[in-house]
């Protein structure tokens, strides 16, 4: 997933997105094997599902409570912005180590940010889920 998305960067975090749109079509080699360089980045379930999202929270941003306190802060950012992301699409946000010293609407606004730029958010609409 994260290799044939779309990223972006900002400060604090990564936010990977794999629309739909972008995923590999199950039949398109027609019962033949998957070229090697496909076979490893297929996801694993059909895209067609509901909206995935994932964390990756490493020990650079901080000890255990931090990392919990940083997963439980995108988790809650994230519930807001779900209803608005396409169906099928699949997220994966890595933070970076400043995400621990962050707040929760500093990481709403990288997350924000990084949405409209990989065109997912509505670059007019409000902000979501920012308090």
């Amino acid at each position: 997933m994260v290799r044939r998305g779309r990223r972006s960067g900002r400060s604090r975090l990564v936010v990977h997105v794999l629309r739909p749109d972008q995923a590999p079509e199950a039949g398109r080699y027609r019962g033949e094997a998957l070229p090697e360089a496909e076979a490893n980045t297929a996801p694993t379930r059909k895209s067609t599902g509901s909206t995935r999202v994932g964390f990756v929270v490493s020990k650079a941003v901080g000890s255990a409570v931090i990392r919990h306190r940083v997963t439980r802060r995108l988790r809650h950012l994230m519930r807001d912005r779900y209803p608005v992301l396409p169906a099928g699409t699949l997220v994966v946000v890595r933070a970076l180590p400043a995400a621990g010293d962050a707040s929760s609407r500093e990481l709403g606004a990288d997350l924000d940010a990084a949405f409209r730029k990989l065109r997912v958010l509505d670059p007019d609409g409000p902000a979501t889920g920012s308090r």
